[in-house]
């Protein structure tokens, strides 16, 4: 199976900084894409950033310019940088990871979507 770790949340004032990391590990062939999501109480649950394997970023409108994308490809880790943070913003935030599995030693026709059990990230004064 697939797991991902993810770390990083908390509290944090309007206009501070955190930074969200998160590590997948277990039988990976391959990963294609990674990336955040979020979900406000009562809401459903948005597309934040992502970046594929090749490093081509997307974000959400309302995080452009304040959030930044990055990845490790070689330890499967994705990190999210998270400034000038807003009220707004206050959410859980989901890893995401499409997946390629090693199964039996071959890997899987197709990537599948894996989540994190999602890290909390308040903004409040």
């Amino acid at each position: 199976q697939v797991q991902l770790v993810e770390s990083g949340g908390g509290l944090v004032q309007p206009g501070g900084s955190l930074r969200l990391s998160c590590a997948a590990s277990g039988s990976i062939f391959s990963i294609s894409v990674m990336g955040w999501y979020r979900q406000a109480p009562g809401k459903q649950r948005d597309m934040v950033a992502t970046i594929t394997s090749r490093g081509t970023q997307n974000y959400a409108d309302s995080v452009k310019g304040r959030f930044t994308i990055s990845s490790d490809n070689a330890n499967n880790t994705v990190y999210l940088q998270m400034n000038s943070l807003k009220l707004e913003d206050t959410a859980i935030y989901y890893c995401y990871a499409a997946v390629r599995r090693r199964v039996d030693g071959n890997p899987t026709d197709f990537p599948s979507p894996y989540w994190g059990q999602g890290t909390q990230v308040t903004v409040s004064s």
